[in-house]
């Protein structure tokens, strides 16, 4: 949500300044090309890895003392069939952290809620290449590890889907 943001507002500020300056130079139709460009390649510069905002957060909340719990930890080198159930299985064990923060009133509660939306937003955007095949695990059948271990693999696999 924040990257979308930011590259809107960045869109605008370029059309005010072409629109200002360069446009009146040009006929209709290469002004609307040129916009269209512009428009365009702001997005696909900052919307590289749509959990770029998830990783951030994530790195935030790693050393975190105030989070000890066992979670579901899903295996970074499932198969690729099986991305979008292993990217849920991820989102709903950062609630348990969630709720576990909310209970213990940890200094990371903002970041984790933040991983939490954010994550679940990018989820939704961004269309994994996952078909939920019948040999996918579901989360509670793996195995449960401890808050450092889940991080790790949760910034491995993310790092996989940015690739």
């Amino acid at each position: 949500q924040k990257t979308h943001l930011k590259s809107i507002c960045l869109q605008y500020q370029l059309y005010l300044l072409l629109n200002s300056h360069f446009f009146c130079l040009l006929k209709n139709e290469m002004r609307l090309i040129i916009f269209f460009l512009c428009a365009y390649v702001p997005k696909t510069a900052a919307g590289h890895c749509k959990w770029a905002e998830v990783l951030k957060d994530l790195e935030q909340i790693k050393t975190s003392k105030d989070i000890d719990v066992s979670l579901y930890t899903a295996n970074t080198d499932e198969d690729v069939k099986c991305q979008e159930p292993v990217m849920r299985c991820f989102l709903l064990e950062t609630k348990v952290i969630l709720q576990e923060c909310l209970i213990k009133n940890c200094s990371k509660t903002q970041d984790v809620l933040n991983i939490w939306k954010n994550g679940n937003a990018s989820l939704e955007n961004n269309k994994l290449n996952s078909t939920t095949s019948a040999k996918c695990k579901e989360c509670e059948e793996y195995e449960e590890k401890n808050f450092t271990e889940f991080i790790q693999s949760f910034v491995k696999v993310i790092q996989k889907e940015c690739k």
